[in-house]
């Protein structure tokens, strides 16, 4: 049977060299797992392919009256589990091939974590930090108005991603709201408290990143008092991460954003940073540390090692490089799947990104429920449940990784599918 646009069985170096876009990568480690799980080649396919895509352009009146179309992108892999789940990101290199992937593994992540829930992603082609707070209201209304059709409490559920927050949420929760005539909190999360947000939804991606890296330690006897770490990517995730790890005892020698980084051999204050952050808008100039490359970052002698910026920050180009012993991928795709390979001969362990930056979307699940039913639970409340489902999902993917003599990202991706491939054959193909 034909399977456009699914990677052939048969993988090897050129298949994994290949496999470096967003897209590619994604359906790469699909078909690995889809090997393993020995799904057919239409169950494989019906995997690989979104289940509705959506490009829309989006016109915004700039502040001097001029008018800029771009693209806007929604797309939903799948939903065979519950609702479409999945951020919007404005980032001027957004596009459909990187919206379709970070849709795919939205699907696997809520798989994993089994909450019920499918995989959704939104983009708009925009820059924010060149963009006026009044433009950036007057694009989200107007990209919402584009996807209305698609989004609803019980259909499709936006979150914050790059280039988005709270405020953006606000803004969509109210242009939805007021084409339905009533107010539907449910329709977004991470969204403010006062909007019904959820207490706890913030960090909570950085929770869950800092204790898969605790939990892995533990795993190996190692004492978090001492140990090293490097961090690419000081924004939403990779900052509350250094300072939740920093609180656990681990040195955090270096940090990163996209005009450098950082170092100190004896340890950076995350709370000192983020102070200079706020001040200069970047960290490469903290007095508190030396001027570091990106690429000296992934290369630092440390423990433990958080890519939390873009996709494909790993690459074949320089994975032999990376001398951390652990890596845990708070970022979407930021290993490429010839990296990988790279990474576990050399024997390094890699926390896949559905795993290690699950937290957010757990979290947003707990904001839906909450919202669905007009419940309110305390910050105490969300850390806990949220610790006990994401301490489930690593034990489950750590014991499987070690019954099937796998690495941890074949393992996750292998349970991930095969919850929604049985989810596809119990409800059966309509009509």
């Amino acid at each position: 049977m034909s399977t456009a646009g699914v990677e052939p069985m048969a993988a090897g170096a050129t298949a994994l060299a290949a496999a470096d876009g967003p897209l590619a990568a994604a359906r790469h480690q699909l078909a690995t797992a889809a090997r393993e799980l020995g799904l057919s080649d239409g169950l494989h396919e019906l995997l690989a392919t979104p289940r509705r895509s959506l490009t829309v352009s989006v016109p915004v009146r700039r502040d001097d009256g001029e008018v800029e179309v771009v693209e806007g992108y929604r797309v939903q892999h799948n939903y065979s589990r519950g609702p479409a789940k999945g951020g919007i990101r404005f980032h001027p290199d957004v596009d459909l091939d990187e919206v379709s992937a970070m849709a795919m593994l939205m699907t696997w992540k809520s798989a994993l974590t089994n909450i019920p829930y499918g995989g959704a992603k939104g983009g708009v082609a925009i820059d924010p930090r060149t963009t006026s707070p009044p433009e950036l209201e007057r694009l989200t209304r107007r990209y919402v108005n584009e996807v209305l059709p698609l989004l609803g409490p019980e259909k499709d559920i936006p979150a914050p991603d790059v280039g988005t927050d709270e405020q953006t949420m606000a803004w969509i929760l109210d242009t939805f709201s007021v084409n339905a005539g009533f107010s539907v909190p449910g329709v977004v999360t991470g969204k403010p408290v006062s909007l019904g947000g959820s207490a706890g939804r913030a960090g909570a991606t950085s929770r869950g990143v800092a204790d898969c890296a605790l939990w892995w330690l533990e795993r190996q006897g190692i004492a978090p008092r001492g140990a090293t770490v490097a961090i690419q990517g000081f924004g939403k995730v990779g900052a509350h991460a250094a300072r939740y790890l920093h609180d656990a005892g681990l040195r955090v020698v270096a940090v990163s954003d996209v005009h450098g980084g950082t170092f100190c051999a004896a340890g950076l204050d995350p709370t000192l940073l983020l102070d200079h952050l706020k001040e200069a808008g970047r960290v490469n100039d903290f007095p508190g540390g030396e001027p570091i490359t990106n690429a000296a970052l992934l290369a630092a002698e440390v423990d433990v090692l958080i890519p939390a910026a873009l996709s494909g920050a790993i690459t074949a180009e320089n994975a032999d490089a990376v001398r951390a012993g652990l890596i845990v991928e708070g970022a979407n795709g930021p290993t490429t799947p010839a990296a990988d390979a790279i990474l576990r001969d050399r024997g390094a362990t890699v926390i896949p990104d559905i795993l290690a930056n699950a937290g957010g979307v757990v979290v947003s699940y707990f904001e839906w429920v909450q919202n669905m039913q007009s419940l309110s639970w305390s910050a105490e409340e969300v850390f806990r449940r949220l610790r006990i489902t994401m301490r489930k999902s690593f034990s489950e993917v750590v014991d499987r990784a070690g019954d099937r003599d796998v690495d941890m990202r074949h393992a996750a991706m292998a349970i991930a599918v095969e919850r929604v491939a049985d989810a596809h054959r119990s409800r059966g193909l309509y009509p």
